[in-house]
């Protein structure tokens, strides 16, 4: 059961993924549904149904999935938070409001914001080789570190294999090297610069850069660069072996067909997801890092110009309009404009949103990671339903 959890985990559209064994005992059916909001409803929308909350709701009911979590920032920085079903199956106990969750993908903004901000000060050239900074350490089949630039990476052109595709059946802690390893046993899957492809092997490589820049490691440079100055308090890069989540939280869940019971995936060491999607965090979290990133807290004028304005079609791996930039993704809104996110999928968790640059945001979050492209839509739509109103 094992391997074929994880065989299933991995064919994640946006993002490969592992689980850990569990006991059966965790397994059971989804029945109850609970719905909360942290802030009061405006009086306005008091007299009507609150289209967020349904749409969260019918996440749960429709596609039986175990909860559904949301965090809505409208234009005045009013913030309105959302639950629906149960936090853990076995108790049937409450979703925890703004609980954490596995952000997956996510990690990928981080991992870039924080590359970026090292082409600011000018320690890192966005068109400089990966050799620049890892002398010899890329070269496999087709690929060669010399022939690969940070913007191939952060962009997601650089033809490197994904090694998500590759990991076996092993649970256990993976240092970032091994991952890159993994991924240079097989070939380049096109010439750098020549098509978009998404790899997390990408983000591995950054981080790695970041780490030989600064000669700290990732997880401290992201807390001292980007979680700490914008006040993000519930959101961290698990340290080695940490296979918890320590704050407030829905439980995770992973099924292995569509009528096969729901197993609790919780715990398990994220550490294969490193740079490319290793960290923790809440959807109110996730709102106040866009809103920030976008404003300008983050990044120069000039490197947030240029993760926003070299974007590439991304629409088979992100949906229709997507596009891609220096790990950050625009799409299309239903009633206009665009908002800029990523979103994630984590073997328990999905998560979805963004923000807009008039200072909207919103991001969901659902305790099953999604393997029905028809399922995905659907957070989809919730996110377009909050960011539209």
């Amino acid at each position: 059961m094992r391997k074929q959890a994880w065989q299933r985990s991995r064919s994640s559209r946006r993002w490969g993924g592992r689980r850990r064994a569990v006991p059966a005992a965790a397994a059971v059916a989804v029945g109850v549904m609970t719905m909360g909001v942290l802030a009061p409803p405006a009086a306005s929308a008091a007299a009507r149904p609150d289209t967020v909350q349904q749409g969260l709701s019918a996440l749960v009911r429709t596609d039986g999935l175990p909860a559904g979590l949301a965090s809505v920032k409208d234009r005045e920085g009013r913030t309105r938070t959302y639950t629906a079903g149960v936090g853990d199956l076995a108790t049937g106990s409450k979703v925890p409001r703004d609980g954490q969750v596995r952000i997956g993908s996510n990690t990928k903004v981080f991992t870039a914001v924080v590359v970026l901000q090292l082409v600011g000060e000018g320690k890192i050239g966005l068109d400089a080789t990966v050799d620049t900074y890892l002398p010899g350490l890329v070269r496999g089949k087709r690929i060669d570190g010399r022939r690969i630039t940070v913007r191939q990476l952060l962009q997601q052109t650089s033809g490197l294999p994904n090694y998500t595709n590759y990991l076996g059946d092993d649970v256990r802690y993976f240092e970032p090297r091994e991952l890159l390893d993994i991924a240079l046993q097989h070939k380049a899957g096109f010439a750098p610069g020549t098509k978009w492809e998404y790899s997390n092997t990408n983000y591995v490589l950054a981080g790695l850069i970041v780490e030989k820049v600064t000669g700290r490691p990732l997880a401290k440079e992201m807390d001292r660069r980007v979680i700490k100055p914008i006040g993000l308090r519930h959101t961290y890069f698990p340290a080695p072996g940490d296979a918890t989540v320590r704050g407030p939280h829905p439980k995770g869940y992973y099924r292995d067909s569509a009528d096969a019971p729901l197993l609790d995936v919780t715990e398990m060491d994220p550490s294969w997801g490193w740079a490319a999607g290793q960290m923790i965090s809440t959807n109110s979290d996730l709102n106040r890092f866009f809103t920030a990133l976008l404003s300008g807290r983050l990044l120069p004028a000039a490197q947030l110009a240029q993760m926003r304005s070299a974007t590439l079609p991304a629409e088979s791996t992100f949906g229709p309009g997507a596009r891609y930039g220096l790990g950050l993704v625009s799409k299309p809104l239903p009633c206009g404009g665009v908002y800029w996110g990523h979103g994630g999928s984590f073997p328990g968790y999905e998560t979805r949103g963004g923000a807009t640059d008039d200072g909207r945001a919103a991001n969901v979050a659902v305790t099953v990671q999604l393997t029905d492209e028809a399922a995905r839509e659907r957070v989809d739509s919730v996110v377009n339903t909050a960011l539209c109103r």
